[in-house]
């Protein structure tokens, strides 16, 4: 196939935000959030004095992110902690085994995907992000045990998020199986998969890299936090 350019995957949330995810977008110009329901995360362009977007944005939710280079800050904001992430993409079908039953998630799920999620990633996933792809999960014995989902959007490229296995679950190759049938829906809708993983988190790394993922650059993700 003819590979996509991957422009908007150097500043994924603003393109994110200017195409598919348009609606859920908070605009102040040339900075970008994703309304707080959706995502905590923002972006800018063209080396943008962020300090104005930010202490409007910081008015509807205590905690967010920049992602991307280092914002302007408010003045009587503390300066924001960075986070490194890598981006990762995968161009090729995963050949691995697929022997659970893999459900399609809805809104009858929304209560069990929430409880399940927010063990693991409680500041990033918020009440409407399910809405922003779609999400697939692992049941056992009437419980939801793994799922793995669609976040950032563009015309070129899906992000593959919230790949969560119960403590109780893990190591019976659920995430793999996961990733597999989400990075092949997304190849059904003429798209790229793509990923952002914390640098420290060395083992989804290393299955991220067994599946055939590739680093394709490192994120900063500037954590700001609202004095109180």
């Amino acid at each position: 196939m003819t590979l996509p350019p991957e422009d908007a995957l150097d500043n994924p949330v603003w393109f994110s935000l200017i195409d598919s995810h348009f609606n859920e977008a908070i605009d102040y110009g040339n900075v970008k959030f994703f309304h707080p329901d959706y995502a905590p995360f923002g972006a800018f362009i063209n080396n943008e004095d962020t300090s104005v977007a930010i202490e409007k944005y910081a008015k509807l939710v205590k905690d967010f992110f920049i992602v991307g280079e280092k914002p302007k800050m408010p003045a009587h904001f503390k300066a924001p902690i960075e986070y490194i992430g890598l981006q990762m993409i995968i161009y090729n079908k995963i050949n691995t085994p697929i022997t659970e039953t893999i459900v399609e998630l809805t809104a009858s799920h929304y209560n069990d995907l929430i409880e399940l999620v927010k063990l693991v990633y409680p500041e990033f996933f918020k009440s409407k992000t399910n809405e922003l792809g779609q999400y697939y999960g692992i049941y056992k014995d009437k419980k939801l045990v793994a799922v793995t989902g669609e976040r950032m959007q563009t015309t070129h490229f899906i992000e593959i998020s919230a790949v969560v296995t119960h403590p109780e679950h893990t190591g019976k190759g659920y995430a793999k199986q996961l990733i597999t049938h989400t990075v092949e829906t997304v190849f059904k809708k003429n798209k790229i998969p793509f990923l952002h993983v914390d640098q420290t988190n060395l083992g989804p790394i290393q299955l991220y890299k067994k599946l055939g993922f590739t680093l394709r650059r490192k994120f900063s993700f500037w954590k700001i936090s609202r004095e109180k």
